[in-house]
């Protein structure tokens, strides 16, 4: 960490997240506020059909430091991390899913390996907590991804990071789908921020199911992938968007 104390926004993107999400707000507060004076917890409520909102809503008025963003119907992943990068309004942005999959008292552990020479910081799962399944579908999406997009994080698809609000400038997120993740990896390597990398635990979900797994979702995010492959490792547009004058 940096001698003084940054500004910090951190937010959720949050769908069908009652059950879990106000204990990851309170921990995240509590965790946040030991390292700024200046910080903000939003969460992005992706036209969430259970009581999310509500009780979000409510902790909202007895909580300042809480924003609350409604997307009156939902966008999917992408669209609420865009949303979440868009809101947050300091210095340094911190993310992770409102599914508790996560543990928000470990942003710790990203702030701590933050430096001035330091703009990203990736989390990466010690040991993958899901059924047998879940974890064969993603360690071959995770090498596939790797080997296609030309990447050398750890983990590409762990949901878990800490950046400057300042690579924004360059790296402009189009994606709404979960391939987002990739879409952010790529354009923050292609632009040479500077990355650390940190390992965090990744727990069993108790409440609530995955969007992710059902053959739709499945199919469009391949799909999704295949275009994203041909414009960023193929035709490098990104790249030629931002050397122009």
């Amino acid at each position: 960490m940096p001698n003084s104390r940054p500004s910090v926004s951190v937010f959720f993107p949050a769908y069908n997240d009652a059950g879990t999400i106000a204990s990851l707000v309170i921990l995240a507060h509590m965790t946040v506020r030991k390292y700024s004076d200046d910080y903000e917890v939003i969460v992005v409520n992706d036209g969430s059909p259970d009581h999310t909102g509500e009780l979000l809503d409510e902790m909202a008025k007895v909580n300042p430091w809480l924003k609350v963003v409604h997307h009156p119907k939902n966008r999917g992943y992408g669209g609420a991390l865009r949303t979440g990068f868009e809101t947050a309004s300091k210095e340094l942005v911190l993310y992770t899913d409102g599914d508790a999959q996560y543990d928000p008292r470990e942003f710790a552990l990203l702030l701590e390996a933050y430096s001035d020479d330091i703009d990203f910081v990736n989390g990466y799962k010690i040991s993958r907590n899901d059924p047998f399944h879940r974890k064969v579908i993603g360690r071959v999406y995770h090498h596939f991804v790797k080997l296609a997009f030309g990447l050398k994080v750890r983990d590409v698809d762990c949901d878990f990071r800490l950046m400057r609000k300042s690579i924004f400038d360059k790296v402009k997120l189009t994606r709404s789908s979960g391939v987002i993740c990739v879409e952010l990896m790529k354009k923050v390597t292609d632009f040479n921020f500077r990355i650390a990398q940190v390992p965090v635990h990744h727990f069993h979900r108790t409440y609530g199911k995955s969007q992710f797994f059902n053959f739709p979702r499945v199919f469009r995010t391949l799909r999704d992938l295949v275009s994203l492959w041909a414009e960023l490792a193929v035709s490098r547009s990104h790249l030629k968007s931002a050397a122009r004058p």
